[in-house]
């Protein structure tokens, strides 16, 4: 006779004990996604991914990297005014350096408009300015007498061609690969927590559970 309340008792607890387990199970993984949901935004809001803020930078240092050593060239060569004057006044193809400086000024200019301000995320502007510095540096190298210039001469027009092509390989495959997996991430997780919201839309309450209470022996 005691071993039906003993048992019932028993059944009780442990269903008391369940519902916190339960009701951790309905509220971790929305909570976790919406978590992750609300972080993605956050870095939407913010501006530019961290992958293409990179790459920008790079664009900016192939732009200085480039001028530095035009402004070494000009120095090497007699003084800056003076060579400055001989290269862009009296501009010269086959002995100025000046095109080469302008390459650069034009490859940051449609990279940055394109990849920072526009944030376009396909590689047609890289791929044209890829091509149009190879063209000209190969064109320019076939033509010109600069290889009779010194050093500068094999300097200058091959730091410029690796620079085009490294900042072609970083966004084709760093950049738009890893912020196109975050966005699938992002579309995701936001799914998930649309399914996780239709199939339990609210948090298990205490007051779900309950047992009623022992009756009255012989009621």
């Amino acid at each position: 006779m005691n071993r039906i309340p003993t048992d019932a008792e028993n059944a009780h607890s442990s269903s008391v004990e369940s519902c916190p387990s339960l009701r951790d199970v309905h509220s971790i993984n929305p909570t976790q996604l919406m978590a992750r949901i609300e972080s993605y935004e956050g870095r939407e809001k913010k501006g530019i991914s961290d992958v293409r803020r990179t790459f920008c930078l790079f664009v900016t240092f192939d732009l200085l990297f480039i001028t530095l050593l035009w402004i070494i060239e000009l120095n090497v060569k007699g003084g800056i005014e003076t060579t400055l004057e001989k290269e862009v006044l009296h501009y010269d193809y086959s002995s100025s350096y000046f095109d080469i400086f302008l390459l650069a000024v034009f490859r940051f200019k449609v990279l940055i408009l394109a990849y920072a301000m526009c944030r376009l995320r396909h590689w047609w502007a890289i791929a044209f300015t890829t091509a149009v510095t190879s063209a000209f540096l190969l064109a320019k190298v076939i033509i010109s007498q600069l290889f009779s210039q010194g050093a500068f001469g094999y300097v200058l027009p091959i730091i410029s061609f690796i620079l085009a092509w490294i900042e072609t390989w970083f966004l084709d495959f760093k950049v738009l690969p890893q912020e196109a997996e975050e966005e699938n991430r992002f579309l995701i997780a936001q799914d998930a927590s649309e399914r996780a919201a239709l199939l339990h839309p609210g948090v298990l309450s205490d007051g779900q559970f309950y047992s009623p209470p022992e009756s009255v022996a012989g009621s």
